[in-house]
């Protein structure tokens, strides 16, 4: 019996010292790895920040001695959300300006702009996110009122899109906007030989220019502002589409300092001095930041009808919409960047806008390849153009919450037959066989849960249109999920480390209360985020 006992000891001992240490076991959940064949498991092993297995919660207790242990519970795990188009920086700006989205009259606006004006004294106004097409009256609005309240204050309101906006005139005084002016692919709008206030797409420049630039403690604090909603909303990684360098280079700071946890793809604004500092330094390439791209404006938005469309809009006679620069400016850009070998995502909402990239792309694409060219939105398209996405392999960049913000007004813009070849989602993403999707938030709403049920339900949170939103144009849930992980990380070039739940990836990941996959339709929108993880650290948790 002495014997048999040291040896007993010695087995448990050998069996414990041969377990391969890690730093977390997560077990006893529903892992939906979004692998090539959609794998899903109970456990997952994670060290130094990724992934070393998923599997059967007895196998891997079994293999694995983890400093830290997490027992699930029966709760479902998906790889970390990313968000394919977005405007991050911008984001956390607006959290600290008046936010208007939702505001159903201007005189609602107007009450919002005098409290935040009483709590902030000094400076310009700043607001956001008002649209017209959300009010009893769906117009323009003027700037009578505000230059009654506000007579020495600059006031600078963005409709939601960020494609029109509306200064008082005390901020066109201080820009030097006339009555008469005129530029490319914008518009100032003049009633009666007066300013309305009321300026559209490349307009808007002429007074934004003027507001003062955040310094470094505003900027940072607008960052870690913007992260901290991010990771409450599942998102481990977003693509910041169109920054400057030097917002750029302020990022990497925050990330190599550890400040900074979120893990971005920046899209570099189309001007001369990111060119210059592009093509100088070459690209930037790190565990959180990726920077290959550059981001265009084909035209503008619908909600604003400053899109380019092949005809006139149904509610607006006589009027196409305009491009935002002329066709040379696109055609000489994607020459220097197909030279360059960068990336070009380029921002598509008309028909006519689209048909115009997309022929600009073809003439440098030159057939099927793997360089990924995205057009940002492609929203409105004419039925003989959706094969070219196929044709030349480029990639649909497509946020499905603007179908289900847009569809109680899309149709007076379009007419019903013009609006077949919009948000048509499942019909762009059978060319290429795959599509990410995103939200353009602060345009849209953050939450991943949200872009999920537009794109395979869509329909708004109360249930309309019963049928769904031209709903043969709906994905399918393991769609939606993959361009909401995989397909997204492929956008960006990324796939081989974030975006599934595999050996050697990234452990970024997020815990949801109830299955995406399973709930039943109208559920989805109360799923909730429990947790989420980058790099296998937990970086929020619901309270």
């Amino acid at each position: 019996m002495k014997k048999v006992i040291p040896a007993i000891l010695v087995i448990v001992f050998f069996s414990c010292s041969s377990k391969i240490k890690i730093d977390l076991l997560l077990y006893h959940a529903t892992i939906y790895t979004v692998d090539s064949v959609f794998t899903t498991a109970e456990a997952m092993a994670v060290k130094d920040g990724k992934i070393v297995e998923t599997g059967t919660t007895a196998d891997l207790e079994k293999r694995y001695d983890a400093k830290e242990k997490f027992d699930a519970q029966g709760k479902f795990i998906y790889p970390g959300f990313i968000d394919a188009h977005s405007h991050f920086t911008s984001y956390g700006f607006g959290l600290n300006e008046v936010n208007l989205a939702g505001t159903e009259s201007w005189d609602a606006i107007l009450e919002k702009i005098k409290k935040f004006a009483k709590e902030n004294p000094d400076g310009w106004l700043i607001g956001n996110g008002w649209d017209q097409n959300d009010w009893d009256i769906k117009q323009f609005p003027v700037n009578e009122k505000l230059n009654e309240l506000f007579p020495g204050r600059p006031v600078f309101l963005s409709r939601i899109d960020g494609h029109a906006a509306i200064a008082n005139e005390k901020a066109l005084e201080l820009s030097g906007v006339k009555p008469g002016d005129k530029l490319t692919g914008g518009e100032v709008e003049v009633k009666n030989g007066k300013l309305t206030g009321i300026l559209v797409d490349n307009a808007i420049g002429l007074v934004s220019s003027k507001i003062p630039e955040p310094n470094a403690a505003q900027t940072k604090e607008a960052l870690l502002e913007a992260q901290n909603y991010c990771f409450a909303a599942g998102l481990t990684t977003v693509s910041d589409c169109g920054l400057g360098y030097e917002t750029v280079l302020f990022i990497d700071s925050l990330q190599k300092k550890g400040a900074l946890k979120m893990r971005i793809y920046a899209m570099l604004n189309d001007n001369k001095k990111n060119f210059d500092f592009a093509f100088k330094n070459g690209k930037i390439k790190t565990d959180h930041l990726s920077v290959c791209a550059f981001k265009f404006f084909a035209d503008g938005a619908l909600g604003s009808r400053g899109a380019c469309l092949l005809q006139p809009y149904s509610d607006r006679p006589g009027w196409y919409g305009f491009l935002l620069s002329p066709q040379q400016h696109f055609d000489s850009s994607a020459k220097i960047i197909s030279d360059k070998g960068w990336q070009m995502c380029t921002h598509a909402i008309g028909d006519s806008g689209n048909r115009m990239i997309l022929n600009v792309y073809l003439k440098y694409l030159k057939g099927k390849n793997d360089l990924r060219w995205r057009v940002e939105h492609a929203q409105v398209l004419n039925e003989n153009d959706f094969k070219l996405f196929g044709e030349y392999s480029i990639i649909p960049s497509v946020q499905p919450t603007h179908a289900t913000s847009d569809m109680y007004w899309a149709g007076d813009r379009l007419g019903k037959e013009r609006l077949k070849g919009a948000y048509a989602f499942k019909q762009l993403l059978d060319q290429n066989g795959w599509e990410p999707l995103g939200t353009d938030f602060p345009v849209e709403d953050i939450s991943p849960i949200k872009t999920f049920n537009a794109a395979v339900v869509r329909k708004d949170a109360k249930g309309w249109p019963a049928e769904g939103f031209q709903i043969e144009n709906a994905l399918t849930r393991e769609e939606a999920l993959r361009g909401m992980t995989i397909w997204a990380a492929k956008a960006q070039f990324e796939e081989n480390e974030k975006g599934s739940l595999e050996k050697g990836k990234f452990a970024d990941f997020v815990i949801l209360d109830y299955d995406l996959m399973k709930e039943a339709p109208e559920k989805i929108l109360q799923v909730k985020v429990l947790k989420t993880f980058v790099g296998g650290e937990k970086v929020n948790e619901k309270k």
